[in-house]
């Protein structure tokens, strides 16, 4: 070995001991300690990474909980109630009951309510032909048909209606919200699952003047106000040509639907209304 070559192993050596040392300091001075509550509480949730709880991830979520040692706000919706209890031990404190949410889908504008006037060719997303166009039916808050929630899904909780041409949530929808910001439209909303999965709202979100969004969609709210006068739990606001339903003073009376007259009051997993009696029933009972 000549003396130019073990002069550069003696310095290369040199140089990375010095490096190594001075990146041991750096660690020791800049390391962070982890609090060991921190993977207790990520081992307990779902780990679907689904964002329904507003952080990226289960692993942030789990630092957050730990960060601020409450659980005020804080909620998994598919873990529910039970995983959140379970963290609630862990740190011992207490967990909120909250009531289980459900997707539903605010339209009604199938092939049959609001039929196609164009053939839309363009790329099958919602969110590309959201910004060409208002519709194959010309309701610009309509659904677009494109399935963007049912890909947005990781739980296969929705699907595409092939007949309807409208999306459908499923009963194991874990309310995680990814369709909702998946629609371009706002036509998804999160809504209490309700006794019996029993659930009033309005299925239609279109705030043009009546005579505009009938001629589009035949089920379409026209603004008449009629729920809003019949709701004795003022339940119902009437805003931009709109009538929406608010689910925490609803008291599920099914007043309302009755007198909607373009039926866009959807009432679900109800029991069948009993028929009205007509004179001729009433003189056959007497």
């Amino acid at each position: 070995m000549n003396e130019i070559t073990l002069f550069s192993v003696i310095s290369l050596g040199s140089i990375g001991t010095l490096a190594a040392v001075i990146l041991y300091f750096v660690a020791q001075k800049f390391k962070v300690i982890e609090d060991p509550r921190i993977d207790q509480v990520a081992e307990a949730l779902p780990n679907a990474n689904c964002g329904g709880c507003g952080y990226a991830g289960c692993r942030a979520f789990a630092e957050e909980i730990v960060r601020k040692q409450s659980l005020d706000g804080m909620n998994c919706p598919p873990g529910g109630n039970e995983v959140m209890k379970e963290i609630a031990s862990l740190l011992g404190l207490e967990a909120e009951e909250q009531e289980p949410t459900i997707a539903v889908v605010k339209c009604s504008g199938t092939r049959e309510n609001a039929p196609p006037k164009v053939n839309y060719e363009g790329a099958m997303t919602c969110s590309f032909a959201h910004t060409l166009f208002a519709g194959e039916s010309g309701c610009p808050f309509g659904c677009l048909g494109c399935g963007d929630c049912v890909v947005s899904c990781d739980f296969d909780a929705i699907y595409m209606d092939k007949e309807t041409g409208l999306p459908v949530v499923k009963d194991n929808c874990v309310s995680c919200g990814a369709c909702v910001k998946a629609c371009p439209r706002n036509i998804i909303e999160l809504r209490k699952r309700g006794k019996k999965d029993r659930r009033i709202f309005v299925s239609c979100i279109n705030t043009e003047k009546g005579g505009v969004a009938r001629k589009n969609c035949s089920v379409a709210c026209i603004g008449c106000g009629k729920c809003v006068k019949e709701c004795k739990f003022d339940a119902i606001v009437f805003e931009n040509n709109l009538a929406y339903i608010d689910y925490n003073k609803c008291t599920m009376c099914r007043k309302c639907a009755p007198v909607c007259p373009t039926n866009a009051i959807h009432e679900l997993n109800f029991p069948p209304r009993r028929p009205k009696p007509t004179p001729e029933s009433e003189t056959a009972t007497n």
